[in-house]
This record gives C-alpha cells, structure tokens and sequence, in this order.
C-alpha cells in the first residue's frame, strides 16, 4: 500500500478551519510540491481521485445580498474546458495555495454562475495580485466553486478583496435583486497553519473506480446540490442521461418567471453529476419537443438561477402533455474546469431523448 504523499509548499495560510474529511496530514510542508501520480486508465466517466483534501477559511462575511467566505486548500493540479477539449494545469513553484471565494445568495443559498469574482491581493500598501479571475470550476468535494493557484512572495498577513458584479439577467425572484458587492479580508500566511489542514489518500483499490467521494462538510458554508426528484417545483416527467450526466426533466404550469407569456409552461432542465447530486452549470443546450410527430418545441435551453431549481437549464414551451417526445442536445459540454475525478466526464455528451 503506498504511503500518504508528502505534500511541499513554500508557505501556508492561517485561519480557522472549516469541517472536511476524517484524517491526517501524513506528510510534511517543505520548499516544493509533489502530488500523487494519476491512476492510469482513467474512466470517460466520474471516478474516484488519488486522495482528498481538507480546507481552511480566513473569514466570511455578507453584502449586498451575497456571502462571501475566503477559503483555500493546498495547490493542486486542475483541468481547463476549452470546447471539450481539457488541458492540465500543474502546480507552478511559487504557488502557495489554492485559493477559493465561495460566494452565495444570502437568502437562498443559490452559489451563482452567472458572476466571476475578481480577487485583489495587497500588502503593506503593495500589490501583489491585481484583479484576479479565479476559474469557475467542479470538485467532487466542493461543487461548483470559483478558485486558483495563487503565489505569494512570504509569510505574513495580506488584504484580500474580493468583488463580485450584478450578474446576468436570467434571474427569478430575490436572486434578481442581488447587486455588485465587495468583501474585505485579512489572510495570515503561514506555513504551519497550512500543514495542519487534512490530506487523506484513497485506499488504492478504490482510486480510478466509477464513484466520487462524499462533499465536504462545511460550517457556515453551503454546499448547493441539485434538488431531489421529490424536492423539484412543478411535474417531475424523469431523467436522461448524457456523457455521465443526469438530466432531470420538469415542466410548470407558469414560464411568467422565468420571461414566458401568458398560457405558456416553463420546461426545465436540472443537470447534475452522479452519486453527489452536483449542479453542472456552463453548458449550452438545446431541445426538440415533439407531440404526435409535430414540433413543438425546437430552440435553445438557457441558464436560469432560481430558488427552487437552482442552476438550471429551461424555456417557455406552447404547453408539455404526456407522451411528448424530448430531445436534449448538449451543444456544448460544461466550460468549467475539473478537479481530479471529474476532468474525463461531461465532455463527449451525445443528445438524450426522453419520453413525458
């Protein structure tokens, strides 16, 4: 059985930590960074990673219908989408930590997509990152978050703003009336704090096996799933799948929220991992509704946020009865990056077909 992997970094950050994994560091923070080999043979499927991480929080705070908390882990390796293509991005060696502003709807719990926070890095008066856009991304610990590798010259504290803009219009309720915010931190670098976060390897046996392992618990933080099939607003009509995706197909008697005319349904589209229930936001989808060999429907799904649904892909429809038949075309895969145990799913996503 391998040992735990020595972890190196050149410095950490202190703060309060937050709940994750059971389990001990197992290694060492020294000058450098070593992480565990991929398993080789990797599934085009959700698997199961080389090991798990714990996090830490520098603070939280709420604004302008926001929250905001500032958490980071060790810097780790992580995978661009580019169309459905995926590139690795390596631990650089003056990477310090990955770095990840969880922002939510205060009211509903809803971690929005449709914004991009801009990290800003300061110390003793001195810029040291300007206007940084962390990557939307997928973690099978984490979901849908905001984060990067950051580097950072030495141990000490910094100030840290994160700003966060209005988002886009595809909005219902509440959600709609959240505005640009800012939030202020103070981060305390230090190298001991980080050592103690947890790092725990997947037993071997398990590592690269269709399955995820379990998200992170965290106190005072959300982790925003996909509502169960119970828990979804409207007529549940059942799930397709696509590229190791399960889509969830409802439809309300009312698309007025969501920008419908009078008489009109709203169909919707809830897409999410296996096993963790993960929302999967940043795709492009279309759909064909068919009833009794005519068209119905035939144009894009777009992003909508919504209280109930939550991330989620819909459209108005001149009316859903039983026995239609649905079409769901992924005209383009997620566009957020991957963490290890999602980089090779969700890319090649053949249309699904559904009958209501």
């Amino acid at each position: 059985m391998r040992k735990p992997s020595r972890r190196s970094f050149l410095a950490g950050v202190g703060a309060a930590g937050i709940g994750g994994l059971a389990g001990c560091a197992g290694f060492e923070l020294q000058s450098g960074n070593q992480e565990p080999p991929l398993v080789e043979n990797r599934p085009d499927a959700v698997y199961v990673p080389t090991h798990t991480e714990g996090m830490g929080m520098a603070g939280m705070q709420s604004n302008g219908g926001y929250s905001c908390a500032l958490t980071y882990s060790f810097p780790h390796r992580f995978w661009t989408v580019d169309g459905d293509e995926t590139t690795q991005v390596e631990v650089g060696g003056s990477d310090a930590v990955h770095l990840m502003p969880i922002v939510w709807h205060s009211e509903t719990g809803v971690v929005p997509s449709d914004v991009n926070p801009r990290i800003s890095i300061s110390r003793d008066g001195e810029s040291v990152v300007d206007g940084l856009s962390p990557w939307p991304m997928l973690s099978q610990r984490m979901g849908f978050h905001f984060g990067d590798n950051v580097g950072l010259p030495e141990q000490g504290e910094y100030d840290v703003t994160v700003a966060v803009g209005e988002g886009g219009s595809r909005r219902t309720g509440s959600l709609a009336e959240a505005g640009a915010a800012e939030f202020e931190f103070t981060l305390d670098y230090q190298l001991s704090d980080l050592n103690e976060l947890p790092f725990e390897d997947v037993p071997p046996a398990r590592q690269g096996t269709l399955g995820a392992v379990q998200p992170m618990q965290m106190d005072m933080v959300p982790l925003m799933q996909a509502p169960t099939e119970g828990e979804l607003p409207g007529t549940v009509h059942g799930t397709a799948e696509s590229g190791d995706a399960d889509l969830l197909v409802t439809s309300l008697d009312d698309a007025a929220a969501f920008g419908g005319e009078s008489g009109q349904q709203y169909l919707g589209i809830s897409a999410r991992t296996p096993y963790n229930r993960l929302p999967v936001p940043l795709m492009s989808l279309s759909a064909t509704l068919t009833r009794g060999g005519e068209t119905v429907y035939d144009d894009y799904l777009y992003e909508w946020l919504d209280a109930d649904l939550g991330i989620h892909y819909g459209a108005p429809v001149d009316g859903v009865e039983s026995g239609d038949e649905l079409t769901i075309s992924v005209d383009a895969p997620s566009q957020t990056s991957r963490h290890e145990g999602y980089e090779t799913a969700f890319l090649d996503m053949p249309d699904a077909t559904l009958t209501l």
